[in-house]
């Protein structure tokens, strides 16, 4: 019985510690770049995004006012 509870207990550590390097890997850190006639005119700050929030940022299409156009930079 207690062979069982300790490989029980080892099991899920292992898979736990799989699953917090697995959601790191899917990290990347994004920033909102605003252009004016092809020159950067604003950059903001860049911030770290994973998992589905990442994803969603990726997909953000460039925004454009006038001459002004912001989009998502992600690397």
């Amino acid at each position: 019985m207690k062979r069982k509870l300790v490989l029980g207990v080892t099991f899920l550590i292992f898979a736990m510690a799989f699953n917090a390097c697995e959601s790191l890997s899917d990290c990347g850190y994004c920033r909102n770049v605003t252009y004016e006639n092809g020159s950067v005119v604003n950059e903001d700050s860049e911030t770290e995004y994973c998992g589905d929030e990442l994803v969603k940022k990726k997909a953000t299409l460039p925004v454009t006012v006038g001459s002004l156009t912001t989009k998502v930079e992600c690397r």
